[in-house]
């Protein structure tokens, strides 16, 4: 999975290097990016979902044909967030994702599976978990925060709804019986939540973790589809078809944006309008003013 993610540090830097003026440095990256993309479709593929990685002796993790981690979730999620992946393959990793990882009746998305446990492969501390618990099996909310954006750019409303649906820790403490089964608090993201009896559905590690700000690009940019790019506001959603509407106050420096979405069936497009004036495509420039501002969208669907 570190090559998708390298190859994506690689396309986000060579953009850098070429506003910087220097085109030897992003003419370097972008001939990487294409090595990298090659090499993962030789030797990453697996049949019906992406590799993980490579043992030291040369041995596959995260293969159909291992015994333990056959399938591991951020390979899977990163050949689509990356876009290293070929389309189809990437497809059909994510399915596979959702097949096998994604776990309903415990309410979590698993990081792989199985668990290591009585193995010869030795993949390091996450084996010094017992099997079920934090990065060996239970739900490592950094690769299930992933999945879902993955899901997203896709363009998959339903499971983009539905697994977000899993991850939100509120939704693990409605009532007092999930209360007493997730133990932690939930109003903040837990790190990891635990996928073994006797601790099924049991958060842990709260308040520390780098998922929360995941979480928050999550929901703002996968899900409700607000992405900032310097002072510029892109709107690309996967929202659920029956929303009618949602609003959000952004604030940009010194500036207040109140942003309306209204969503109604009709051809498809975005119409949107900054103090009443059309804009020209999904997107809307920011003004560092002081004043406050009123976004109105329309998402015809």
């Amino acid at each position: 999975w570190l090559a998708f993610f390298l190859y994506d540090v690689l396309t986000r830097f060579s953009k850098i290097a070429t506003l910087r003026g220097d085109s030897e440095f992003a003419a370097q990256c972008e001939k990487i990016e294409r090595l990298l993309k090659k090499s993962i479709s030789i030797n990453a593929w697996d049949g019906e979902w992406y590799l993980r990685a490579y043992f030291d002796d040369g041995s596959a993790m995260g293969s159909r044909n291992n015994e333990e981690c056959r399938i591991d979730a951020i390979s899977q999620s990163w050949s689509v967030l990356s876009g290293a992946g070929e389309a189809d393959r990437s497809a059909m990793a994510m399915e596979s994702l959702n097949r096998f990882l994604v776990n309903r009746d415990k309410e979590l998305i698993q990081l792989l599976e199985p668990p290591f446990d009585k193995g010869d492969t030795d993949p390091g501390y996450i084996k010094g978990y017992v099997p079920g618990v934090r990065e060996n099996g239970g739900q490592y909310t950094h690769a299930a925060i992933w999945a879902v954006m993955a899901f997203a750019k896709l363009g998959d409303f339903a499971k983009t709804e539905e697994l977000l649906k899993i991850i939100n820790p509120i939704l693990h403490g409605s009532t007092p019986q999930q209360i007493a089964t997730y133990k932690v608090e939930p109003y903040v993201m837990a790190a990891d939540v635990y996928g073994v009896s006797p601790h099924t559905g049991r958060g842990g590690w709260t308040w520390y973790t780098g998922s929360a700000g995941w979480m928050y690009q999550l929901i703002m940019e996968s899900f409700l589809g607000l992405r900032r790019v310097g002072a510029q506001m892109k709107f690309k959603p996967c929202i659920p078809k029956n929303w009618k509407s949602f609003s959000v106050k952004y604030q940009f420096e010194s500036s207040s944006y109140f942003i309306e979405v209204n969503q109604k069936p009709g051809r498809i497009g975005v119409h949107i309008s900054l103090d009443g004036m059309a804009q020209a495509d999904d997107s809307f420039e920011m003004m560092n003013d002081g004043k406050e501002h009123v976004v109105v969208i329309l998402l015809e669907v």
